[in-house]
């Protein structure tokens, strides 16, 4: 049977994981990077100051604008804390993994000592035997489709696609994920307007676009 778009929204459930907001206690332990690796890495650097609560505002955003499409969603945390299993991006992953989410969308806001630097980029798993191989393609062409989605919805500066092997929560995802930096916290007019609900919703918009162009393309 071939589902229409509706009936494709109404079985694929969307995983929103909204950064940061781990107890600090919890987020400075470490876990390791990826299944089997010897390389570890803190649980929660605690992200660029205010980013837990935009993350959050955003992804309660995407949310209800997913829903009324009717996709099934699931969110990471729903308040300011995380505290799913054992804290830390492992239980994040393993959340979205116990859900056989069709994806994985992971909301941030990107910080930086340069107050210039400003825009949108999409971080994507690189590709990695084991870990992300499973993962790699379709994580690819979901950051594709959302980064081109956000920087439609709000305007932003395209900063393009990432790959990034060192993200906890990219290794140990067994299914596909990405990672939207929705602007700069530390750049003054991006702060001002990644502070600002209708932003937060521009965002939001961008997100739900994105997941629907890939789903509609997968």
């Amino acid at each position: 049977m071939i589902l229409g778009a509706a009936g494709v929204a109404a079985t694929a459930l969307i995983c929103l994981d909204p950064g940061h907001g781990t107890p600090p206690a919890v987020g400075r332990q470490t876990e390791p990077i990826g299944p089997g690796s010897k390389v570890l890495k803190i649980k929660d650097g605690g992200g660029a100051p205010g980013e837990a609560g935009v993350a959050l505002a955003i992804a309660r955003r995407a949310r209800a604008l997913l829903l009324a499409r009717g996709y099934r969603v699931a969110m990471t945390r729903t308040g300011s804390t995380f505290r799913y299993g054992t804290g830390g991006n492992i239980a994040r992953a393993q959340f979205c993994n116990r859900r056989h989410a069709a994806l994985m969308v992971r909301i941030h806001a990107d910080g930086s000592g340069d107050t210039s630097l400003h825009g949108v980029s999409t971080l994507v798993p690189a590709w990695h035997r084991g870990w992300t191989d499973d993962i790699y393609a379709p994580s690819l062409r979901a950051g594709r489709a959302l980064q081109r989605a956000v920087v439609r919805a709000t305007g932003a500066a395209d900063r393009g696609l990432v790959k990034r092997a060192d993200l906890t929560g990219f290794n140990w995802a067994d299914v596909p994920a990405v990672l939207v930096e929705a602007g700069f916290l530390s750049n003054p007019a991006e702060r001002r307007l990644l502070r600002s609900g209708a932003y937060q919703q521009r965002v939001a918009k961008g997100l739900t676009a994105g997941v629907s162009a890939w789903i509609g393309a997968a």
